[in-house]
């Protein structure tokens, strides 16, 4: 199973932690969330993983190079950012034999059980399956409406009159029919771009487990404390 993890973000809200560190090094109880996805990945029996990299793009290989999590890694640099969807069209053929593939944006924390997430989605074969949480403040998310069947009938990023509280987590698993409806611009992002095209293509997956979007330094600090790790072991980081 492949996963692209999104990495690429500047982290300008989490300035100064940012200033001199890349957003997906920033340790949580002292492991860089970087090396929790990997750790995340590889017990999910995720074995290859696309970074896409492009402020501090030399911190996090050297990273890479000194840490070793069980999965192989490779890493695409952007001098451009592409954007979330405009990552996976530039990267498309590395996935383009596989029947489906993650999707993870590098600066959620979540111990969701992606290999259970996996069978839901091979129960479905939709276009994709969006891990979705309900969160308190729906103007700042992507947000779904789901019917009965647990089919996404519609998606909208960012609304200026909510839906509802039920938002894109930042986990997902698609096939690759999802490059059908990403723009051939150079720049296009997944939750403005892609996903509204795919309602009534896309099944739901609620996420009850922990899962916060580490995008200020609220969430940051208060993850500190409560991130209970992925496990009811304590987080190992591989050497």
């Amino acid at each position: 199973m492949k996963a692209f993890l999104l990495a690429a973000g500047h982290g300008t809200r989490l300035r100064p932690l940012t200033d001199h560190t890349p957003k997906c090094l920033l340790p949580i109880q002292g492991v860089p969330m970087l090396g929790i996805w990997l750790e995340q990945c590889r017990r999910s029996g995720i074995d290859q993983v696309l970074i896409n990299l492009h402020a501090h793009a030399a911190i996090v290989r050297d990273f890479l190079r000194s840490h070793d999590y069980g999965v192989e890694v490779q890493v695409v640099e952007e001098p451009v950012l592409l954007g979330s969807a405009g990552t996976l069209l530039q990267n498309r053929d590395w996935v383009s034999a596989d029947d489906c593939f993650c999707v993870f944006y590098a600066d959620v924390l979540t111990n969701v059980d992606l290999s259970e997430m996996m069978q839901f989605h091979a129960a479905r074969q939709p276009t994709a399956t969006l891990g979705v949480y309900e969160v308190p403040d729906p103007s700042r998310c992507g947000i779904v409406q789901v019917d009965d069947n647990g089919t996404v009938t519609q998606f909208v990023e960012k609304p200026a009159v909510p839906i509802g509280n039920l938002a894109f987590s930042g986990v997902l698993i698609a096939s690759p029919e999802i490059f059908d409806v990403i723009p051939p611009a150079q720049s296009s992002d997944i939750g403005f771009h892609v996903l509204p095209k795919l309602a009534g293509r896309m099944t739901a997956y609620p996420i009850r487990d922990y899962l916060t979007d580490i995008g200020t330094l609220e969430n940051y600090e208060q993850a500190q404390a409560q991130w209970p790790g992925l496990t009811s072991l304590a987080q190992v980081e591989h050497a």
